[in-house]
């Protein structure tokens, strides 16, 4: 198991984003469980339902309205969940860009959903920053 990171220069420089295959949707379900058809990447229960991230023909086929179509972008470095920074560094250079950015952390990544027609711009962005850490 890798170490993780919580120095954010060091988060920076070696956060290494990586473009997933696929699209992927936000989806919004008002009752309290994901049917069997569905296999979601990421669920958030709130009071007003069930929140799914699933791959976008998942939830066409299963008839759900898209909220929000997504690439996917994972942040290659294993990022400390108590690491400060990253996220507000990530998400400034994306607003910069003009580019929206969902973010989900998870245990051992940080995985940003944008929009599909931003992905290449949103790498882009990315290992610009990602470079310009290393260079400082």
């Amino acid at each position: 198991m890798s170490h993780a990171v919580s120095n954010l220069a060091e988060l920076l420089h070696s956060m290494h984003p990586v473009l997933n295959r696929g699209v992927y949707a936000f989806v919004a379900l008002p009752g309290g469980s994901v049917p069997d058809r569905l296999a979601p990447i990421a669920t958030f229960r709130e009071r007003e339902g069930l929140t799914l991230i699933v791959e976008e023909q998942q939830a066409k086929d299963a008839g759900l309205a898209l909220l929000f179509r997504a690439a996917w972008i994972t942040l290659s470095v294993h990022s400390d969940l108590q690491a400060v920074g990253l996220t507000a560094a990530v998400a400034t250079a994306l607003a910069e860009a003009g580019i929206s950015c969902n973010v989900v952390a998870a245990a051992h990544h940080d995985h940003l959903f944008v929009p599909v027609e931003s992905a290449s711009h949103a790498l882009a962005t990315l290992r610009a920053l990602q470079e310009r850490a290393g260079n400082a």
